[in-house]
């Protein structure tokens, strides 16, 4: 291996180790009290402004259940099994079941939000590098977007940059919330496809 594909190994760790958190579904204050990292340094090393030591990425690899190769990029992260792609379970109740297990490039979860007897605060908001797109299944979602709030139906699709700041809540009061994230941790899109109109050759 050479210098530059260490130096490109080391770039990519931060948004694998943030892929590997997030499919997790783990907070940096969550990562921070299991591990004793600072939030403010696993963010630092999550957007590439550090480097991470081998120490910090043998904490990080026990603490998301991945491998050394599969945070440098070398191999797709070994099949969870049943258990494992359960549905997971956090503090606020909201259920989350990962779609694909690999760590890094876009990847997908399904979110599930309990209902609520009231109408709730404001989302909390929060803010990374990244792309995101949402697929409302059921219920009502509240998304508040920057300064926006909208709120999305099933069927209904957002799209945005995770820069701007973003919480969802469910809009209730009412029944559960489905939906769909898929989530490009280095700005990856989607890229729509769509047939030829009739009577046109492909272009």
């Amino acid at each position: 291996m050479t210098a530059d594909d260490v130096a490109d190994t080391l770039a990519a760790m931060g948004p694998r180790l943030r892929a590997a958190r997030e499919h997790r579904g783990a907070t940096l204050t969550g990562v921070s009290c299991a591990t004793g990292i600072s939030p403010s340094t696993l963010s630092r090393i999550e957007t590439g402004r550090r480097k991470p030591t081998l120490e910090v990425v043998l904490q990080l690899a026990k603490e998301y259940g991945v491998s050394l190769d599969e945070l440098a990029g070398t191999v797709l992260a070994a099949d969870p099994g049943p258990r494992a792609s359960a549905l997971q379970r956090f503090g606020d109740d909201k259920a989350v079941l990962p779609l694909t297990r690999y760590v890094g490039g876009l990847h997908a979860h399904k979110h599930v939000l309990p209902a609520v007897e009231e109408p709730p605060a404001r989302p909390r908001q929060v803010s990374h590098d990244g792309y995101e797109w949402l697929c409302v299944l059921y219920g009502r979602l509240w998304l508040a977007l920057g300064h926006q709030d909208l709120v999305l139906a099933a069927g209904d699709v957002a799209e945005f940059d995770t820069r701007t700041p973003h919480g969802v809540a469910n809009a209730g009061p009412g029944g559960p919330v489905e939906y769909l994230i898929m989530f490009g941790p280095q700005g990856e899109r989607l890229r729509p496809r769509t047939p030829p109109a009739p009577g046109r050759g492909a272009r």
